[in-house]
This record gives structure tokens, C-alpha cells and sequence, in this order.
């Protein structure tokens, strides 16, 4: 079964319905785009999902320096950094002299990438993410890489040691995605709204239920 993120969080709300429907990690937002928040408001919002068993918490980040990195991360108490901007090996090793979480590539690929990026992506970090490459945005496009080819690609190019999979994800087809490319993670944003920034917990419980049967 693959583990469920909810990403793009504005609201307290929205993290609490999260965590009870057993997802694994919640994420917010310090990139650009319309969900972006500032550190207080995202530890109001992460902190509606507290206590035992609570999923870990995310934050996503664009063309911060490492030392700003580390000083949110503290501020919110993430446990993940996930990095959409460039992040090159002297960026991940001066971030992690700061913070003891782990570290996520984004790696926005078209679907037939050449051989070799997957393991150039996953030199020093915990993990690799996925997303289409769509000009001029950073990521919950809600666009999707044709999984086929993708699954191709990684087979050829040597998979990462942990695979999110995000973009154009909803519970009607991740199953399929889950089949063909057979993520660790499965990472939603879009594929769970109502309005941006504003999730359908209908939707959520549709999504970590399609990952549940997805895994089979």
C-alpha cells in the first residue's frame, strides 16, 4: 500500500481530517502559487493534526537558501523538506548541517526522461518526487507524466530508493498509477480540492481509500 500525502494544506480543518483518515504525511506550502502560507500561518494549520500517531509534517520549498530553510522548519517543526527549486548536492549537505528530517527532491520530468536522472535526483536525500514539468509552474498543476512511459524510464534509469508520485492524481485513477509505477508515496493536492487551497474531505476519504485498494 502506498503511503497518502495531503499537500497544499491552508486550513486546520482540512489537516485534522487528514490525519484521521490515516494519512502519512500533511504538507504546507513556502513555495509560490495561490496555497502558499507564511510560517505561523502553516504551523496553525499542521497543528491541527497533533498527538499520537499524528502524520509527519511537510513543508515545500522553492528558491529559499538553506539557512532560511532550516530557520522555518524549526519555526513550523517540520519532519520533511521537500525541495522544488534547484537543489544541488552543496544545498542538501549545508541544509542538512541544520536540520535532522529528511529531504525530498522534486524532480518535474516529462515522462521519457533519460537514463541516468533518477539516480543524479536521489544523491544525498531520503527521496525522490515526481511531478509533470509544466512551464512556468512549480508543482499542483493537477497534470499528470503518462505513468507507462514513466514506469519505463525508471525501470531503465535506476529507480530512486523512495518514489513519491505526485500530479494529476485523484482516487479514479490511482489505482492505475499505483499499478504501473508503484510509488511509495502518493502525493495530492488539486485531486482533492473543492476550490484552491480548500479541501473536499469527501474527496480526501475517496483518495486514501483508492490507496488502500491501489496497493493490492
Amino acid at each position: 500500500m502506498a503511503d497518502v500525502k495531503f499537500c497544499g494544506l491552508t486550513r486546520a480543518d482540512d489537516a485534522r481530517a487528514g490525519a484521521a483518515l490515516g494519512a502519512s504525511y500533511l504538507g504546507v506550502i513556502f513555495a509560490g502559487g495561490p496555497r502558499r502560507l507564511e510560517p505561523a500561518a502553516a504551523r496553525a494549520v499542521l497543528d491541527g493534526a497533533v498527538g499520537a500517531g499524528a502524520p509527519r509534517r511537510v513543508g515545500v520549498f522553492g528558491t529559499q537558501t538553506a539557512a532560511e530553510i532550516a530557520a522555518i522548519a524549526e519555526e513550523v517543526t517540520l519532519d520533511v523538506v521537500q525541495l522544488h527549486g534547484a537543489s544541488d548536492v552543496a544545498l542538501v549537505r549545508e541544509l542538512r548541517s541544520w536540520f535532522g528530517g529528511e529531504i525530498w527532491r522534486v524532480l518535474r520530468v516529462r515522462a521519457d526522461a533519460a537514463e541516468g536522472v533518477w539516480r543524479e535526483a536521489a544523491e544525498d536525500v531520503d527521496a525522490v518526487l515526481v511531478d509533470a514539468l509544466v512551464d512556468g509552474a512549480q508543482g499542483g498543476t493537477g497534470v499528470a507524466v503518462d505513468w507507462a512511459r514513466l514506469a519505463d524510464s525508471l525501470a531503465r534509469g535506476g529507480r530512486p530508493r523512495r518514489l513519491v508520485l505526485a500530479g494529476g492524481l485523484r482516487a479514479e485513477n490511482l489505482a492505475e498509477a499505483i499499478g504501473l509505477v508503484g510509488p511509495d508515496v502518493v502525493d495530492v493536492s488539486s485531486g482533492v480540492e473543492s476550490a484552491t487551497g480548500i479541501k473536499d474531505h469527501g474527496l480526501m476519504r475517496a483518495f486514501a481509500a483508492a490507496a488502500v485498494r491501489g496497493g493490492r
